[in-house]
């Protein structure tokens, strides 16, 4: 599944390190490194639901596992701006196991946790396929000796 959506400004950076940390937390040489990992954050939100107050990629990674989103639906609301709580609750799914600690995070954390699923949701749905290199014969204008355009006003 693959959406054409940017990813807001209000969620760059957060998805930034999201995005990197999964990458690169995700080894074919030792395909558990993720998973392990993953549970290790899981297990320490379960214990503390405050442990990521200020880190919300790595919330996004502790909840990874315990929600389900329905992207398709999701992406049918305006996230361009911050959207509520309220918008995005309806399309997410809690693990049975994750409820107690998903529900301590709506009644503590609730924008926190918003943002940790709009993260994952766009993630689920992020196109990483690198944009098509310019073909090699185009002309770049490369005017040295006169860098900006007058157009049409005397100098």
């Amino acid at each position: 599944m693959s959406f054409e959506t940017p990813i807001p400004s209000y969620l760059s950076d957060d998805f930034s390190m999201y995005l990197e940390n999964m990458e690169s937390l995700t080894d074919p040489e030792n395909p558990e490194l993720l998973s392990n990992y993953l549970k290790v954050l899981s297990a320490q939100l379960t214990s503390n639901s405050s442990v990521f107050n200020g880190l919300v990629d790595q919330l996004a990674m502790a909840i990874t596992r315990s929600v389900r989103i329905d992207s398709k639906n999701l992406a049918k609301i305006d996230v361009s701006q911050q959207p509520a709580w309220d918008d995005v609750k309806p399309f997410v799914g809690v693990h049975a196991d994750a409820r107690a600690t998903i529900t301590e995070l709506m009644n503590h954390s609730q924008d926190e946790l918003k943002t940790a699923v709009l993260i994952i949701h766009f993630y689920n749905t992020y196109d990483a396929t690198p944009l098509p290199a310019l073909p090699q014969d185009v002309e770049v204008d490369d005017d040295t000796e006169q860098p900006y355009a007058t157009y049409g006003y005397d100098e």
